[in-house]
């Protein structure tokens, strides 16, 4: 089936060619709701795209990671469209952005414009789509935005219709004992259970009744497709938890604000995604996800059961057209169960609770939680250890990797028989298992400080390799291989590139760089570097501890 985009008389399609959509708005992404939809590219560059409507281009940006290049435009009506991951400008938009980038000597641009300077009208050309940024493969990212907030609300609900017939699809279900008397089939840990679809109808794998007691809460795995592309797996729009008939939790996606999209890591089993690497939604919401796409709880979703009888559970799912889900099994609610019982740890030191704020210190450590880091109370445990040869700090275990926080903590910790000559060099590395990775930080008189967003084990490391740079299409720096551009691979081994200068003939040179590729790439302009000459050339790439390599040629063109 083709899945055309079809507006609703005020937003015409951003292409010309048939739509196939390969993500939906509010899907769920690691650390964040997806603001848009995907529209499939034919899996190449360059396809055209046009302003949606009648409006003026409000805001440039690029970069080498997130959208890319982007575009935005202002409407009439009180929304702004975005268009990401492109691979170019229209012409006199590129040749402004161009200009903007060599006054201010860098590749990486966000500008603000007047009304009067590109205004457009509904089907204007003013890109070509792309790769770039933080792109895994060509399509174009679509938003439309309430202009004031620039809050990004779905396209699919009033503004476009993509034809669509097939309904989501339920995969499995999890079941959280929550309250500490709480058992699923005797555990005292989440339990999953497989769905299987039979004879039009979803049911459990096995279907016998699942025994529970205390606060339970409930989970479901499922995906959503498009008719026209059903092999892309996309969002859930809207779901609904109801026990005995009575809807107990409602959720829908219909926008959400850029100060909420991370709360996806407490609307999802964030500890079941980094062990298995699948979003299992909550049907229920922890008293400290502030998210706003709740227009029904009772008790939070959190259902109590523990009467000794059965009750029936339905869960619900629709995608944007309608088209529905349904899955219904029974739970038998034990009368009482054994008082949970385990090991005590000596490391627990104290409650951490959403709406407070925490503060750990102990010797050669401090630790600054704000208020709000936390999406339910943590028992939080902390224990040191000697670090190994490659450190200069014991090593600090912080919790555990697989329960999130919401905002940056502040961490600090005393170096040990580090060198002095080396203090400028020391970072925070992250420590999972054999592998350590950047966490930054900065020298603070004998301390190593910084700002971080994950919980896990924490050490001081120093840094004093420099960058890698390897020319792609010059030899023996003098001899041009591409006369049109020049292009080079950049890598660092652990602190990260954090700055590069390309310079030709002693003046700052416009390269694009393509993070998630490594790629640096310099198109050369003629009215720049001229013809029939010689010329000098400097290539500067600085990681984030200062480290630096410099690469030198001399090159006729």
């Amino acid at each position: 089936m083709r899945a055309q985009l079809v507006g609703h008389t005020y937003f015409d399609s951003p292409v010309k060619i048939p739509v196939y959509l390969a993500a939906s708005f509010g899907e769920l992404r690691a650390n964040h709701f997806h603001s848009g939809i995907d529209i499939k590219t034919d899996g190449r560059v360059g396809v055209p795209i046009y302003a949606a409507a009648d409006g003026f281009v409000s805001r440039i940006s690029v970069s080498s990671g997130g959208y890319g290049l982007a575009l935005y435009i202002d409407h009439p009506n009180g929304t702004t469209t975005l268009y990401g991951h492109l691979q170019s400008f229209r012409k006199d938009i590129q040749s402004y952005v161009k200009e903007e980038q060599y006054d201010r000597e860098s590749f990486s641009v966000d500008l603000e414009l007047p009304a009067e300077r590109f205004p457009v009208k509904r089907g204007d050309f003013v890109a070509l789509s792309g790769n770039s940024g933080g792109s895994a493969g060509p399509h174009l990212h679509f938003e439309i935005r309430d202009r004031e907030t620039q809050t990004p609300v779905n396209p699919l609900i009033d503004w476009f219709t993509v034809a669509d017939s097939l309904p989501p699809t339920i995969q499995a279900v999890m079941l959280y004992p929550l309250s500490p008397d709480a058992r699923v089939s005797g555990q005292l840990t989440p339990q999953r259970t497989n769905v299987t679809f039979n004879n039009g109808k979803y049911r459990l794998t096995p279907p016998t009744p699942l025994k529970v007691y205390g606060d339970i809460g409930f989970g479901v795995l499922a995906f959503d497709r498009f008719s026209g592309s059903p092999n892309n797996k996309c969002g859930i729009y809207e779901m609904e938890l109801a026990v005995d008939d009575i809807v107990v939790y409602h959720y829908r996606m219909d926008r959400f604000g850029f100060d909420f999209t991370r709360y996806i890591n407490s609307h999802t089993d964030y500890a079941y995604y980094l062990q298995h690497y699948q979003m299992f939604q909550k049907l229920w919401v922890e008293s400290g996800n502030r998210l706003q796409n709740y227009p029904l709880l009772m008790r939070r979703g959190i259902v109590n059961l523990s009467d000794g009888i059965e009750h029936t559970v339905n869960y619900t799912l629709w995608d944007t057209n309608g088209n529905a889900s349904r899955l219904e099994f029974v739970v038998l609610a034990e009368s009482s169960a054994e008082p949970a019982s385990g090991p005590e740890t000596s490391s627990v030191r104290q409650l951490a609770e959403p709406d407070c704020p925490f503060h750990l210190a102990d010797d050669g450590i401090e630790v600054y939680f704000r208020e709000g880091t936390f999406y339910t109370d943590v028992p939080f445990e902390y224990s040191r250890a000697k670090g190994d040869s490659t450190l200069y700090s014991p090593v600090f275990h912080l919790h555990s990797r697989t329960v999130p926080v919401h905002q940056g903590f502040h961490i600090c910790i005393r170096a040990e028989n580090l060198p002095a000559s080396m203090a400028d060099k020391a970072l925070l590395c992250l420590i999972n298992g054999r592998s350590k990775a950047s966490a930054g930080g900065k020298w603070d008189n004998g301390w190593v400080v910084a700002d971080v967003r994950q919980l896990g084990t924490y050490a001081i490391v120093v840094d004093t390799v420099p960058p890698v740079i390897t020319p792609l299409n010059i030899k023996n720096h003098s001899i041009l291989q591409n006369k049109n551009k020049i292009s080079f691979k950049i890598s660092d081994n652990f602190s990260g590139i954090a700055h590069y200068r390309g310079e030709i003939d002693g003046k700052w040179a416009l390269f694009e760089y393509d993070a998630k590729n490594r790629l640096l790439e310099h198109t050369f302009d003629s009215a720049r570097t001229a013809l029939g000459k010689n010329h000098d050339f400097k290539l500067t790439v600085t990681d984030a501890k200062g480290n630096q390599a410099v690469y030198t040629a001399k090159f006729y063109r």
